[in-house]
């Protein structure tokens, strides 16, 4: 099962999906949290992470980043 993690006012709701059956609401998801400007990132292992621009089923973790704001 694949992960999506977004981080929010919420704290971070989890939405896990199979990427052979639901990548079409995991990726409208993934178009709809870019548009609102959450950063997507693909976790790699060992601290690191890669960027996302595009949605990626293969991705067994993707956490999405809320734009800050500063004051």
């Amino acid at each position: 099962m694949a992960t999506q993690i977004v981080m929010d006012h919420s704290g971070d709701p989890r939405h896990q999906f199979d990427a052979t059956d639901a990548a079409a609401v995991a990726e409208e998801r993934f178009k709809m949290l870019t548009g609102f400007g959450f950063t997507a990132a693909k976790r790699l292992g060992d601290g690191k992470s890669e960027v996302l621009k595009t949605f990626d089923p293969t991705a067994e973790e993707t956490l999405f980043i809320p734009r800050l704001k500063g004051g």
